[in-house]
């Protein structure tokens, strides 16, 4: 999720993220409990992380800074960061439910929602279709002309 200048991101990097979320999320359906809800709350810490404080402070983001991208270099293109950021949000809602829901005994509808939350990282992960963007986007166009 590199964050570059002026808010805009590399878009390799959001993939990247989106396919650590994707093993992470999927390990959750596949770990049983107690372990699950240590690494759904992992997951959560890092949506958190980069809803709060921002993208580039990530430790996925960080992973493609440090790791990933010294290798394949600087990227031809840019994106704003805006709508990844509002689908962190949108997978920090996602988990953050799932959690509670699981740490209360609603095993089923826990892993439901982790599960949601799985095929909005893959879908990102492995075509670029971030759902959580495309919502933005939406939310955009349907918010009233600002008066100049």
């Amino acid at each position: 999720m590199s964050t570059l200048s002026s808010g805009q991101v590399d878009p390799r990097g959001l993939r990247v993220a989106a396919a650590i979320t994707a093993v992470v999320l999927a390990l959750v359906l596949i770990v049983p409990s107690p372990a699950r809800e240590i690494v759904l709350a992992v997951q959560v810490a890092v949506f958190a992380s980069a809803v709060l404080v921002g993208l580039n402070a990530s430790p996925y983001s960080l992973f493609f800074r440090t790791v990933v991208r010294p290798r394949i270099g600087a990227p031809t293109e840019t994106e704003d960061a805006r709508p990844p950021r509002f689908a962190q949000l949108v997978g920090l809602i996602f988990t953050v439910a799932a959690l509670a829901t699981l740490l209360a005994g609603g095993t089923t509808v826990g892993l439901v929602l982790t599960a949601f939350a799985l095929v909005a990282a893959l879908l990102n992960a492995t075509v670029g279709l971030c759902l959580g963007c495309e919502l933005y986007l939406a939310f955009r166009r349907l918010a009233p002309a600002r008066a100049v």
